[in-house]
């Protein structure tokens, strides 16, 4: 079960954001990730808790940040349950969206595990719900994503395969790599691995 902790920080200016404390393992389900966040100056600032089926599909999600929580499945598309910091107003949302995004690194293993693309594979098109910091308001946004090489390291735990995927958003053309082991995010915008106490798990 790999736990360790992620730095994130705005990738225009480099801005430290938050500590993201996590653990994730395969499990019956598919595979589950849980992490707390605290700011820089390392008070809790909230939490990710998602797990997929399988197939990569995202059958629970629950955000907290800033007191506004987010619970989510995919049901016709993806449906979530955005509620106000008081829980008094609770806002229902549904898309014709393959899966949920957002800063947490979670969401890029999850992505990469809907897609199960091969170096061979052409750029595929993935429409997905964001839930933008610090009030997690959802947004719809379309990527393409190609996965344009996989190689193996040595360590000391064996032999380690990298894949370095090309994100592309479609309303902007913006490009990025995201380098990912297993079900760690080595390298992505914003996002830098720090610590990690056990090798990356390895999927079937």
């Amino acid at each position: 079960m790999p736990r360790g902790r992620y730095s994130l920080h705005d990738p225009h200016d480099h801005t430290p954001l938050a500590a993201e404390h996590f653990q994730c393992a395969p499990g019956p389900s598919g595979w589950r990730y849980v992490s707390q966040l605290t700011t820089p100056s390392g008070e809790h600032s909230g939490s990710v808790d998602l797990t997929l089926d399988e197939l990569g599909r995202p059958i629970r999600l629950e955000l907290h940040a800033a007191s506004w929580q987010v619970r989510g499945a995919a049901l016709d598309g993806v449906t979530w349950v955005r509620t106000d910091p008081t829980g008094t107003d609770a806002t229902e949302g549904n898309v014709s969206a393959h899966a949920f995004t957002g800063t947490s690194p979670a969401f890029l293993i999850a992505t990469t595990r809907l897609l199960r693309l091969t170096p061979s594979s052409a750029a595929t098109r993935v429409r997905l719900v964001t839930f933008t910091d610090p009030v997690l308001a959802p947004r719809t946004v379309d990527q393409s994503w190609a996965l344009l090489k996989r190689e193996t390291h040595g360590t000391d735990n064996g032999p380690l395969p990298v894949d370095e995927y090309q994100v592309t958003a479609l309303d902007t053309g913006e490009q990025h790599a995201v380098h990912v082991a297993g079900d760690v995010v080595l390298a992505a915008p914003g996002i830098e691995l720090e610590e990690l106490e056990s090798p990356p798990s390895v999927f079937g």
